[in-house]
């Protein structure tokens, strides 16, 4: 065994014969390799630094070789690219690893001047120190600065374009410097005026409209701790009902203690001057009261049931304060104030009982009456037609008519009363007869041709049911009932004073044209050119009352009828009654009164339209009316507190439909002195029945 173990060895020992460069045998061979290989080091250390700033030289140059150069430009060679462009530095660090590092060219001396290679040279900016230092001294106009060459152009660099702009601006400054200074004070004047006259000249539509910026639109709070008062008392009463039910009785009596007296501090009070002085004290006890019960009392679902309940009563409240507020505005709208009342009783007790005064007066009228009968058929004179049962309105109207005429004379007004007024009506033009103008009072009664044979609306206020409608106890005007039709039920609807303007040609059989004029309407213009408009063939000229989607048909008829739908167009622009004018020549031609009777017959049940004298005459001159100026006709002083102040200046005739008449105390009171300076103050009857009042 050991012997087989020798000659195994022996072999391969005999295989692998010994290295000859062994290195335990052979130490100054070991010597030899670490020398060279520390000189092969210190080679690679020496040499590649510079190897790799080449490539980067190599890449950079190589890179702004790729850049499109600018055609056409002197100077830009590549030479210069290279000089201006700086120098890329690749070194190594203490590990060996490779770094770049670029020096641009300003970094290399402080005097150094940046030249960009795409621009000519011509344009390049200055160069030199001096000069950039001279340029911007003349920049400032400054002869003297404390600043160094140096130091300004560290400061700011200037740029070609700018350095064009400065010297632009400086001889535009220097011209108009030569132009002040030679400009006398006669030219200075009148540049002057020119100015003055394009400032009061601009037309600023804006001007007036509200503004939050303006001083006189600033918001103040003036409520702000009558408003918190509220809502404390609102959620006091809330909790004290919750008090209630949980059974907690120290907590409602403290609740209901502080409720009492919080309304108490309230009272009447619209603003917060108007609380009483111990309000903010009540304000902060009752702060704490709540702050105690919302401790003890809230629950979410508690709370959120009770002021649905709250809210839930209110909207009750407030509708049945609407259907209220609803009636009472239409009653005082068709009731007859005292002073008004007054009035028509004094000048009927002067008609039949007359004394010697009263007798002279009428017979003067008398004459005058007679002499000037021949103008109430002159086609050639100004005729108006009006239709009012109110004494004190129809003077306004002619005496505003009359006053604002530039020929009086030649005015002629038909006026049509009731029965019952016909008597004031007729003392009061005797007694005050318009200067030189011409005023004939008829009575509707006269009129024998109005008949119910002839005339719809008559035939149909003999019918039961419309009689039912009127005057049966418990219609809409009742309060439980609601208010659908409470303003149709104004007795002006069943007036036929307020259907006559359908019957034109039968009240003036021999004239051509007459102007209709409403009783709650001012003059405030010259209306004789409204004679020379020519209506184009139409039988009604108006003012249009649209605006967007206001005041269309489909305001006014019931297009859910067929009759409606089929022969009118729902977006037709609605126009106004109250100064119309009508050629009368083309209503007879084109029969327009049987056209109204016609509808009017259609609409016995109501079904078409309801009541009222605007939607007939709409059907009735439908594809009929000319379009007037709006200056001519302005509305909404009865009912809209917003008309703009200067179309009421400017306006022809201001018109007062609506509920808010100028002879009634709803009347809205900034429109009323436009109405008011036409009555008669003077007269004796008005003096003693407004003066009662008061």
């Amino acid at each position: 065994m050991a012997a087989s173990s020798a000659a195994s060895s022996s072999a391969a020992v005999a295989a692998y014969p010994r290295n000859p460069f062994s290195l335990r045998r052979r130490p100054g061979l070991l010597i030899l390799l670490f020398v060279f290989l520390c000189f092969i080091s210190f080679q690679v250390v020496i040499h590649v630094p510079s190897a790799r700033s080449a490539v980067s030289q190599w890449l950079f140059s190589g890179h702004r070789g790729d850049r499109q150069r600018p055609k056409n430009c002197p100077g830009c060679d590549s030479s210069q690219d290279v000089d201006n462009a700086g120098k890329t530095i690749a070194y190594t660090d203490q590990h060996g690893r490779i770094k770049l590092f670029k020096v641009t060219a300003r970094e290399f001396a402080s005097s150094s001047i940046w030249d960009n290679p795409w621009l000519p040279r011509d344009n390049q900016p200055v160069a030199r120190t001096q000069n950039a230092a001279e340029d911007l001294l003349l920049a400032n106009g400054s002869e003297t600065t404390n600043l160094t060459s140096a130091e300004t152009l560290a400061t700011e660099t200037v740029d070609p374009i700018k350095l064009k702009r400065q010297v632009f601006r400086r001889g535009r400054k220097e011209q108009r410097v030569q132009e002040l200074l030679q400009m006398d004070k006669r030219v200075e004047l009148e540049m002057r005026n020119a100015a003055t006259n394009r400032s009061r000249n601009f037309d600023n539509k804006v001007r007036g409209s509200y503004n939050i910026w303006r001083q006189e639109f600033r918001f103040t709070n003036t409520d702000s701790t009558l408003r918190l008062m509220k809502d404390q008392i609102i959620m006091a009463k809330l909790y004290a009902t919750i008090a209630l039910s949980q059974k907690e009785p120290d907590m409602y009596a403290l609740l209901m203690k502080c409720i009492k007296q919080s309304q108490t501090a309230v009272g009447d009070a619209l603003i917060d001057s108007e609380l009483d002085s111990s309000a903010l004290e009540r304000a902060k006890a009752m702060g704490h009261v709540l702050s105690s019960a919302r401790d003890v009392l809230y629950s979410s679902s508690e709370v959120t049931r009770k002021l649905r309940v709250m809210v839930q009563s209110t909207e009750l409240n407030i509708d049945a304060v609407k259907k209220q507020n609803s009636f009472l505005v239409q009653h005082a709208a068709k009731t007859v104030p005292m002073p008004l009342h007054c009035l028509h009783m004094q000048l009927t007790t002067d008609y039949y009982f007359r004394d010697g005064v009263t007798m002279e007066r009428f017979h003067v009228a008398a004459l005058k009456e007679e002499e000037n009968k021949i103008k109430l058929e002159d086609r050639s004179l100004y005729h108006y037609a009006i239709f009012s049962d109110n004494v004190l309105a129809a003077s306004v109207v002619v005496r505003s008519t009359v006053t604002n005429a530039n020929e009086p004379e030649k005015h002629v007004f038909h006026i049509v009363t009731d029965r019952l007024n016909f008597a004031a009506m007729k003392m009061w033009f005797i007694t005050h007869p318009p200067q030189l103008a011409t005023v004939h009072v008829e009575n509707i009664d006269n009129f024998k041709w109005l008949n119910s044979s002839y005339c719809s609306v008559l035939r149909q206020l003999e019918s039961a049911r419309l009689k039912e409608y009127y005057f049966k106890a418990h219609d809409p005007s009742s309060l439980s009932d609601g208010n659908e039709n409470l303003k149709y039920r104004n007795p002006k609807y069943l007036s036929m004073l307020n259907h006559l303007r359908f019957y034109m040609p039968e009240i003036h059989p021999k004239l051509d044209k007459i102007l209709f004029l409403d009783d709650d309407i001012v003059v405030q213009k010259d209306l004789t050119p409204l004679w020379d408009i020519g209506l184009k063939g139409m039988v009604n000229g108006a003012v249009e009352t649209c605006k967007e989607s206001f005041h269309r048909f489909d305001t006014y008829l019931n297009f859910s009828h067929p009759k409606i739908s089929e022969n009118f167009d729902p977006r037709a622009c609605g126009w106004a009654f109250g100064m119309n004018m009508f050629d009368l020549k083309e209503w007879r031609k084109r029969n327009i009164t049987g056209i109204y009777h016609y509808w009017q017959d259609l609409n016995e049940d109501r079904k078409l339209w309801k009541l009222g004298t605007l939607p007939p005459g709409l059907i009735t001159f439908y594809n009929l009316t000319y379009p007037l100026n709006r200056t001519w006709h302005v509305l909404g002083l009865g009912y809209d507190p917003a008309v703009d102040i200067v179309e009421i200046e400017n306006a022809a005739v201001v018109h007062y439909n609506g509920n808010y008449k100028p002879w009634l105390d709803l009347a809205i009171s900034k429109y009323k002195p436009y109405w008011s300076k036409y009555v008669d103050l003077d007269n004796s009857h008005v003096q003693h029945c407004y003066a009662s009042k008061q």
